[in-house]
Formats: C-alpha cells, structure tokens, sequence
C-alpha cells in the first residue's frame, strides 16, 4: 500500500461512501475502507476515530467558515444577510470532490440510520457555530437561532442542488443563497 500518496484523508471519505452505498454502513470495516483508499488501518486512525466519523470530515471547518462570514459581514447586516456572508465565505471552498461526493453521500446516509443521526448532529454542530456568531454580533438569541436554523437548512438545500446538477463551472454559493432567499419569503407565510 502506497501510504506517502497525498491525499489519504480524501480518499478514505471517498471509499467509505463508496463502500457505504454498495455494501451499507453496517456491512463497511475500517479494513475494507483502509484497502478501498489504499492506505493501511493505522492511517485511518490517524485521521479518524471511526467510521462514522467519515461523515463529518470537514465538519470544524466547515462551522468556522460559517462563523468567520458572520462575524466578517457588515456592521449593518441584518441576521439573514449575516447568514448570507457566511453561506458565501463556506462556499467558496467547495470543490469538484465535494460536489461529486453529494449524491453518493446522500445515498449512503439514506440507508444507514445510524448515519442519519449523526448527520442531524452535523446539522446542530452547523447551526450552533452560526448561533454563536449571530449573538456575538449583538442579535437576540431567537433570532440567532432561527437565522442559524434557516442558514443551515439553505446550505443543505443549496448543496443538494448544486452536487445533483449538470454544470461543472457552477458555483454553489448561487444555490445556497436563492435557498436562503426561498426560506426568508416561506416565513412571510407563516402568519
């Protein structure tokens, strides 16, 4: 197994969710995972806990984009366009892999119920990043946390798009926030 290869951590995600989709959760081991992304099992526990963890790889750095676009946004930002910043600023670095990754990830999620918990647990981990940020900016709390709320289901609605459409020079951010701006018009319904 070639192990100075760059690139193991992205592999092994890539292998997991591969293996995930093909075989299921329950039926993957760290062995078939190591092997799939050819690497040895002691390179996957120097970049994962567990399996499970695989799901989330990416999951700090993803929250601080977030927050880092909130606190960055102008003085003078409402919540939601603080939220905008940060959907924009955590865009920016999604690539080719992570668009290719989205329909084999929600593939593998759909059929696994303990992947389905931990992704819902990604989702909190998101929105409490965002909170944090929101109320750091001197907004009330509920209002941080539904803005949070709506940021993070706009991330996902956006990403499920983007990773689902045709276009290779397409940029999530645009899908992101037309999401976020879907969301803002739904609650004037909300009576």
């Amino acid at each position: 197994m070639a192990r100075w290869q760059p690139g193991a951590r992205e592999r092994l995600v890539l292998a997991a969710v591969d293996l995930f989709t093909e075989q299921g959760y329950d039926a993957t081991t760290v062995a078939q995972i190591a092997e799939r992304a050819g690497v040895t099992k002691s390179t996957f526990f120097r970049h994962f806990p567990d399996k499970r963890e695989l799901l989330v790889a990416g999951q700090d750095a993803l929250s601080r984009l977030l927050a880092d676009g909130i606190t960055e946004a102008p003085a003078d930002a409402t919540p939601l366009q603080a939220v905008a910043a940060g959907l924009e600023r955590a865009s920016s670095t999604m690539g080719p892999m992570n668009r290719e990754l989205g329909p084999r990830l929600k593939a593998a999620v759909a059929a696994s119920a303990e992947l389905q918990e931990r992704d819902a647990l990604k989702s909190v981990g998101l929105a409490a990043a965002m909170t944090d940020a929101l109320v750091a900016r001197g907004v009330p709390d509920p209002v941080a946390h539904l803005a949070a709320e709506l940021g993070v289901l706009a991330f996902k609605r956006g990403y499920a798009e983007w990773s689902e459409g045709d276009d290779a020079d397409d940029d999530l951010a645009p899908h992101a926030l037309a999401a976020l701006e879907d969301l803002r018009a739904a609650t004037a319904s909300l009576g």
